[in-house]
């Protein structure tokens, strides 16, 4: 179910256990807490109870308001599902810092190719088709409705070359309440785009650009939900003219800029001949004007030191695109390397490499691949386990740390006041006891999803269960800005 009710909220208290991870390797495990959450959709005040105090009922929440002098008025409280049984907690929302919404029929289909080849194969005719409003409205539909239902709160969308249809895009994130900065894909380079699919001229992309950065901050004048973002492709798709009339037009309005650097080899030589004036290909957007604080980099798979010196000079952001990567063979990034330099690192689905819209998923193959990427690393053990990502750390990538990246890390992706309520309720399940001999797992059960529970699992256990383990039916209900924008 989605909510885009635009009526005044009431003042909430959420009752229950929340979970969050405000900074790099911690897991914050509130217990038996509230959060009160105003009519604007912001955290006013989180309390936990008192010692001794019995946990649940309007009494013990009366009190609370009475404690943090709400006044009368309308307010309700939400209980976590299965109250004080422990086997349920919110959650901050997903952010998903790097995904192509028309891509979504794509989803699974890589054949055995790589990058360049994978674009002329499968994508390239795919968005072209999106020029068709009903097709656009089809499929963004669905990108939208699925993210959502896996708990991203918020993402940032990759759209088409097509302006009618990346204002539709903005229009769907805006109805279906979900937070997204959405941008028009520009590429006009002829030796390098198909004749079917690229920007007439660099006039024709920026008019057109110029016209989607309008459109948004007609429909969200505040930029509450949805925000216009720049997307140049990648290096290789824009000529040096689009390149430079990007770079200018995102200094002139204040734009944050998504692209692509570094995801596979041969494009990175391809970089490297198109450009050979300038040194890197992350000095290709330093020298257009296109790398700063408000860029969100997807991959960076194969900088090189100078490289990442540079993107954390200009405080630039990395978007880790874990399955993407392994899907289409590009290698894994060394998100260690990147976090130990001070560079902002999220996750990404970048549907259709990657084959799930779940950050959830992300955040797990995150830790997988690290892992793996662990076993090439030299040196002692303990610097091979350095490399290792833990649970808590994928999942900070996967809130807070997309969030900085995204130019959010004060709004979103923790539970703090004056943050905004983007929130997930999760609910895991224990095997119960008892059961013939031999019974199999009931249609009940199988709805409940496949992380179990044996009834001993510590909170930060049961939170490993669910990322290792867990998937869309373990999200109950999903919130934007105090909005209920999902539920099961």
């Amino acid at each position: 179910m989605a909510s885009s009710s635009s009526a005044s909220m009431k003042r909430r208290i959420y009752a229950g256990t929340f979970i969050h991870t405000p900074t790099l390797g911690e897991l914050c495990v509130l217990e038996d807490a509230r959060v009160g959450v105003n009519e604007e959709g912001v955290i006013e005040w989180i309390e936990r109870r008192k010692q001794g105090k019995e946990p649940g009922g309007e009494d013990g929440a009366e009190e609370l308001v009475e404690g943090r002098k709400w006044g009368d008025g309308e307010m309700e409280t939400v209980e976590v599902e299965g109250g004080d049984d422990g086997y349920g907690w919110y959650f901050p929302g997903f952010v998903d810092t790097h995904t192509h919404a028309p891509q979504l029929p794509n989803t699974g289909l890589f054949g055995n190719s790589t990058l360049l080849s994978w674009l002329t194969t499968y994508t390239f005719p795919l968005e072209s088709s999106l020029r068709s409003l009903p097709t656009a409205t089809r499929i963004y539909t669905r990108a939208v409705a699925s993210t959502l239902l896996h708990g991203t709160t918020t993402a940032a969308y990759h759209a088409t070359i097509h302006p009618a249809a990346t204002n539709l895009l903005a229009d769907i994130c805006l109805s279906q309440g979900q937070r997204a900065f959405v941008g028009r894909v520009c590429m006009d380079c002829e030796s390098t785009c198909p004749d079917f699919y690229r920007d007439e001229s660099v006039e024709a992309g920026m008019r057109d650009t110029k016209a989607v950065v309008e459109h948004i901050r007609s429909i969200d004048p505040k930029g509450e939900i949805v925000h216009p973002i720049l997307t140049p492709r990648f290096a290789p798709s824009c000529t040096a003219a689009s390149l430079s009339s990007l770079g200018q037009l995102a200094n002139d309005e204040n734009l944050p800029i998504q692209t692509h650097i570094s995801e596979n080899k041969g494009e990175v030589e391809l970089v490297r001949e198109m450009f050979p004036e300038r040194s890197s290909y992350a000095d290709v957007y330093d020298h257009y004007g296109l790398l700063g604080e408000k860029t969100i980099l997807a991959h960076a798979i194969h900088l090189s030191d100078e490289e990442m010196e540079l993107v954390k000079s200009r405080g630039a952001g990395v978007a880790h695109c874990p399955l993407s990567n392994m899907s289409l063979g590009s290698g894994i990034a060394p998100v260690r390397e990147f976090l130990d330099k001070g560079v902002k690192v999220g996750l990404g689905t970048d549907v259709s490499g990657g084959g799930s819209s779940s950050v959830l998923v992300s955040a797990r193959e995150a830790a997988g691949v690290s892992r793996l990427l662990s076993v090439f690393q030299k040196g002692e053990e303990k610097e091979k386990d350095r490399v290792k990502l833990g649970v808590e750390e994928c999942l900070y990538l996967a809130t807070r740390g997309g969030a900085e990246v995204l130019g959010l890390g004060a709004k979103v992706g923790a539970f703090e006041v004056g943050m905004q309520w983007d929130a997930q309720m999760v609910r895991v399940d224990r095997v119960e006891d008892g059961g013939a001999d031999g019974e199999g797992m009931g249609k009940e059960d199988e709805d409940k999803g496949l992380v179990q529970c044996w009834g001993k699992e510590t909170w930060a256990e049961k939170v490993a269960k669910w990322v290792y383990c867990g998937d869309d039916r373990n999200t109950k209900k999903v919130w934007v800005k105090g909005r209920l924008v999902h539920e099961r």
